[in-house]
């Protein structure tokens, strides 16, 4: 989880990190975060050795513990938007809704995983991973957002009339 296979690698892993990270980690806490981070990428490790086709081929990267922090995100975060690059005929940046962002995301790791798994399409990138990282993540941030929406306060209607 810890370790990268270039510069390339690592910037992209650093940049969904940076873009998603800090507000996820304000959600958990930074204690609950590591092992969230932690639990992650374990679950990512498992989803790949459940479908990889050659397991003596050793994986690297933060990507299935970043994938997770993506699943949480969306979890709690699902009205949120990015600032999102557009490289077409022309290069533009526009706000778009973190969840269509993410779940264009998440289709694009089912289908390459998808080729990879069934058609036996070869790849460096361990899609099964990104998308085992991405479920736990989801599952783990259901417990906080039900936690945190315990601990609103609620506020009486007598002053809520004069707000």
């Amino acid at each position: 989880m810890f370790l990268h296979g270039g510069i390339l690698h690592i910037f992209f892993n650093m940049l969904y990190l940076y873009i998603f990270g800090d507000n996820v980690e304000d959600a958990f806490g930074h204690g609950r975060y590591f092992i969230f981070y932690i639990l992650c990428g374990l679950a990512a490790s498992v989803g790949h050795m459940l479908t990889t086709l050659d397991p003596t081929i050793p994986t690297i990267g933060a990507s299935g513990a970043i994938s997770g922090v993506l699943g949480a995100y969306i979890v709690l975060y699902p009205k949120a938007r990015v600032q999102t690059l557009i490289l077409a005929f022309f290069i533009t940046v526009v706000s778009i809704p973190a969840v269509f962002f993410l779940i264009f995301w998440f289709i694009l790791q089912l289908f390459y995983g998808s080729l990879t798994l069934w058609f036996e399409v070869p790849s460096e990138t361990a899609y099964w991973a990104h998308i085992g990282g991405f479920v736990a993540g989801m599952l783990l941030a259901l417990t906080v957002r039900r936690k945190r929406k315990r601990l609103k306060p609620v506020i009486p209607d007598y002053v809520r009339t004069q707000i």
